[in-house]
């Protein structure tokens, strides 16, 4: 099993490459990564599960074997058929593997499959799908992701209604003492992020908010600022949270 990162009460900025330049995505990230933001988030689509198509497992092999092998890449699995699909993406080198709880009938197969191949394993969630759908799955799981628009396009505007859902996964996790990130994925930039990560986010994935700007960097750096603030003072943020080191994405 890979070393992978635990939640530490650090809230990580994971920037989304579907907001990159394509011709240059390692040009892209390799200022982010000296930055300190050291995890970047795959969005993977086939047309058929969402209207749109993106990456494929090539990617996440070049991006961890050319000149960026340190950056954490975790494959968001936006596909009707994750069973086929997940394991491609581990062998490839991903170090999460997201899938969703709707295209899966049968996720546990699939998480047992995932960690065999040593990738962390992460479920996810559309904005219509209840929390009951994930919550029975937590304690197997190293990553819960909520969708916070509906997936297949960046630049969406962040749906505000899934604050609870995030709260009652966040609460969830609390409850059964478990080391389970909290991802929210869709919409984040300097003004929502607080909004997600005060319901107990702890893993903003940031698209255009990033990339779209002059100052990725920069924009970045604000964006965890916002997050930090707003999780520090949660009611989630308790005090094995309280010891965690200085982000190193703060200035």
């Amino acid at each position: 099993m890979k070393r992978l990162p635990r939640p530490d009460g650090r809230v990580r900025i994971v920037p989304s490459l579907l907001a990159a330049d394509f011709a240059d995505i390692r040009g892209d990230l390799k200022p982010l990564m000296r930055a300190g933001f050291d995890w970047a988030s795959i969005d993977v689509m086939d047309g058929h599960f969402v209207p749109n198509l993106s990456f494929g497992p090539d990617l996440v092999s070049a991006l961890k074997h050319n000149g960026t092998g340190k950056v954490r890449l975790d494959a968001h699995l936006m596909v009707e058929k994750p069973e086929v699909y997940g394991p491609v993406f581990a062998a490839a080198g991903a170090d999460w593997v997201v899938f969703h709880v709707e295209a899966c009938r049968s996720p546990r197969p699939l998480i047992k499959k995932l960690r065999s191949l040593g990738c962390g394993v992460g479920v996810a969630v559309k904005p219509k799908t209840p929390v009951k759908a994930l919550e029975p799955l937590l304690a197997e799981i190293d990553l819960a992701l909520v969708m916070t628009v509906e997936p297949g396009f960046g630049g969406q505007g962040f749906i505000r209604e899934m604050l609870p859902k995030i709260s009652s996964l966040r609460a969830a996790i609390a409850r059964n003492r478990l080391k389970t990130w909290l991802q929210v994925d869709g919409g984040v930039n300097a003004e929502t992020a607080p909004l997600a990560a005060g319901a107990g986010a702890d893993a903003l994935v940031a698209g255009s908010a990033v990339f779209g700007k002059k100052n990725p960097v920069s924009a970045a750096k604000a964006i965890s600022r916002a997050a930090q603030n707003a999780f520090s003072k949660s009611n989630f943020f308790n005090g094995t949270a309280r010891r965690a080191v200085k982000a190193p994405d703060a200035d």
